[in-house]
């Protein structure tokens, strides 16, 4: 008799056990993080990406482009940011940008020169221009007849107080009437004088006023400095959202566009980040393909020159440009992930790919690295990091209360943030992690990665780190210990994550009411795993299958809604499965008509790490036998072979709750290593059904709870498990329901010719 397993795969399993030993073992070099020194070079600050660290040292050392890909939360930020430090203390007096850029009038109103001057001297020469236009300014006098106009009016008021007088004595003597006549038309004509004089004043000031619009049109010649490398001290320009006005530059609406009054084009340019900035950082590419500025980014990149225009297609500044190019040596670093990655490999024939590798190189950034001894001191090196950080942020948020009244007066204030009174002796401090606290942390990285590697993907993890400074914080504990950890990952968990508790809840309902209302028979319990689109994480929940198996004459796969081409997919390799069985046994085969089920299933979980657990099901229906509810399954079916599939451990703890109900799982040989994390801190033993090893982890203290995990290496093997039918059972079972099937459909083709006479 030919077997599955042999004596090497018992003794593996018992050193899958000492996993948590050896972990420990690697922990010993310190008790907690106050014994762990954070690097002073900032590019080692970045953990796990060993070969992006060293191909920045080599692209820094060459000036060269970078393009770094992965999935979010794997420091490509980081290692920009690192990269920047870097080439700013090494070459950054060297890379700096030395001259004054200076726009000057160009051969018409929408044309401005481009000139690069010695700021010093630009600023010198821009000063003394000013100061002669504001001379020859206040140089012009102000035009005044007021000696004129005070004359005659002082002769008016004389001849207006005569004719005032002789009316008087005309009333005496009607001949001083005759004066009266005189003096009042003396008057009229003075007050005409008057006026003539200060139309003449008016006429002059006009005139001069025109002079000093010529003054305005002389300032409107001076030079305007664009970019001043003395106020401009960042060698790093991020950009967002790139597109041409803030990469290339522009000009900006004219404010005076009427009453001979324009504002001339080189007053009103602005530079982009091309002439501005030695590096350009691009945070995530696919905002630059979105807006369509690949195509001039190319350009630039091969040219490294670039000629400034107008950003828009009518309006103020649509005709104005540079007569001259721009300068536009940069280095580019940009960060993407794999789908935009897919788009730029087709996007031109690869175009700006190539020119990445041409100066630099493509950097593809770790999601998961070995867990190795060196790794795992780089996650004691992080959290240690992360406490600094949280430190300085103490500090940021609370100094000014600290320094007037004490930690004290932060506990006071504290209660009311927490609505809670807290110890006395509570201290706003960051605590270090014990080496318990930081194990913790490793098997959470674990947890999220499989085939022994820790998960790259440290973005969300900082916020488990924080939590967990919290709780030790509020305990008023000297040291983050494992359960502050635990503690924090039980309440910081994403979106995904809750709605993951939230259908744990639902598929336990559900499977205890299918329990309840039916025989077992064609139902198992699959697992299944669907992933964050923030963090990243996976998150495991159990995924409940029916299938039904009928003689029909035809083969056929019904497979409701959205799951039918995986669940075809699968089912068809489940068809091929049983012809083999029945092809072996020599027993007659029919068409068969084959329904596939996911109960209440969402979007994104159902793969091909369900084909065995609709091949169990399918047989479970076929030969008549109720399978075991209260254990899961996952593996990716091939023949009789049962293959490794992603997600194991995040699949198993979905289920490992007490109460959700069930009592252990089958996974595929090749996922064992994945079982070592759940180890850690828990009780365990080596347990054995038939030739099938396992693991049973008791999830309570004092060997409560036990949850049985078996390590299947065949279909039969979780034949075994969950039906208790060894391999001639079931093909014996299965020959007798194809001769059964066989039979019945023959009676049912003698019978039709009897009912159509």
């Amino acid at each position: 008799m030919i077997h599955d397993y042999q004596k090497n795969d018992y003794a593996w399993i018992q050193e899958l056990m000492q996993y948590p030993h050896t972990l420990g073992n690697q922990l010993d070099f310190f008790e907690d993080t106050s014994q762990i020194q954070v690097p002073e070079d900032p590019i080692e600050k970045v953990v796990f990406q060993d070969k992006a660290k060293a191909a920045i040292r080599k692209i820094a050392q060459n000036k060269g482009h970078i393009l770094m890909v992965g999935r979010p939360g794997t420091g490509k930020s980081m290692l920009a940011n690192m990269f920047n430090e870097v080439l700013d203390k090494s070459l950054g007096d060297y890379l700096r940008p030395k001259e004054a850029i200076v726009a000057y009038p160009g051969k018409d109103k929408n044309n401005i020169r481009i000139a690069y001057e010695d700021p010093e001297k630009i600023e010198d020469r821009i000063q003394e221009l000013n100061c002669a236009i504001e001379s020859a300014e206040n140089s012009v006098d102000k035009f005044s007849l007021a000696d004129q106009i005070n004359s005659v009016r002082k002769v008016r008021n004389g001849l207006l107080l005569a004719t005032g007088v002789s009316v008087i004595a005309g009333f005496f003597f009607p001949v001083a009437f005759i004066a009266t006549g005189l003096t009042g038309i003396g008057s009229i004509f003075m007050y005409m004088q008057e006026n003539n004089h200060k139309v003449q004043e008016k006429i002059q000031r006009e005139s001069l006023a025109v002079k000093k619009n010529v003054v305005k049109h002389l300032f409107d010649m001076v030079p305007e400095v664009l970019y001043d490398p003395a106020k401009d001290k960042e060698l790093m320009a991020r950009v967002s959202e790139p597109d041409s006005r803030n990469m290339k530059g522009g000009f900006r609406h004219d404010p005076y566009q009427s009453g001979n009054l324009h504002t001339p084009p080189h007053k009103r340019a602005y530079l982009g980040a091309h002439a501005k900035s030695s590096i350009i950082y691009i945070d995530e590419l696919k905002t630059l393909v979105k807006v369509g500025y690949m195509s001039d980014l190319l350009e630039i990149m091969q040219n490294k020159k670039f000629i400034l225009e107008g950003g828009r297609n009518s309006g103020s500044g649509a005709a104005d440009r540079s007569e001259n190019h721009l300068k536009a040596d940069n280095i580019i670093v940009a960060c993407c992930n794999h789908d935009t990655l897919r788009f730029l490999q087709q996007e031109g024939d690869g175009a700006f790919l190539s020119r990445i590798e041409d100066k630099g190189e493509i950097i593809q950034l770790e999601s998961a690295v070995p867990e190795s001894p060196e790794n795992i001191i780089q996650v004691a090196q992080y959290v240690k990091q992360e406490i600094l950080n949280l430190g300085r942020e103490f500090q940021d948020v609370w100094q000014e209360v600290i320094e007037n009244e004490g930690y004290e007066g932060v506990r006071k204030r504290s209660e009311h943030i927490f609505g809670k009174p807290l110890p006395d002796g509570y201290k706003l401090q960051e605590r270090d992690f014990s080496s318990g606290a930081v194990l913790e942390i490793i098997k959470e990285l674990r947890c999220r990665s499989s085939d022994r590697k820790l998960s790259s993907m440290l973005r969300p993890i900082n916020g488990i780190i924080k939590t967990a400074e919290f709780e030790a914080i509020i305990d008023n504990s000297q040291l983050v210990r494992s359960e502050h950890v635990r503690r924090a990952l039980g309440k910081h968990t994403s979106l995904e994550g809750t709605l993951s508790k939230e259908f744990v809840k639902h598929k336990k309902d559900l499977k205890k009411y299918i329990g309840a209302l039916t025989d077992s028979i064609g139902y198992v319990v699959g697992l299944a795993v669907f992933h964050s689109q923030s963090s990243g994480q996976m998150f495991g929940l159990p995924l409940p299958i029916h299938c039904q198996i009928t003689a029909g004459g035809a083969d056929s796969v019904t497979a409701p809604g959205k799951i039918g081409d995986i669940a075809r997919a699968a089912a068809q390799n489940v068809r091929a499965s049983i012809k083999h069985v029945l092809k072996k046994i020599k027993a007659p085969y029919v068409g068969y008509e084959m329904h596939v089920e996911y109960i209440q299933a969402h979007d994104g979980v159902e793969g091909d790490s369900a084909s065995i657990a609709m091949d169990i099901a399918l047989i479970s229906d076929y030969v008549k036998q109720p399978v075991n509810q209260k254990y899961g399954v996952t593996g990716s079916l091939t023949g009789d072979i049962i293959l490794a599939v992603g997600g194991v451990t995040e699949k198993l703890r979905s289920i490992m709750d007490p109460a959700v109900g069930m009592e252990g799982a089958c996974v595929p040989w090749q996922n064992k290593h994945d079982i070592e994390p759940l180890l850690i801190n828990a009780e365990y033993e080596y347990i054995q059904k038939d030739e099938v090893p396992g693991i049973r982890i008791y999830r309570s203290k004092d060997h409560k709870d036990p949850f049985d995990i078996y390590f299947c290496k065949t279909k039969y093997n979780a034949y075994k498990i969950l039906m208790g039918l060894d391999k001639d059972e079931v093909e014996n079972r299965m020959a007798q329901r194809s001769r059964k099937d066989l039979n019945l459909i023959r009676n049912i083709k003698d019978a039709a010719p009897d009912k159509k006479d």
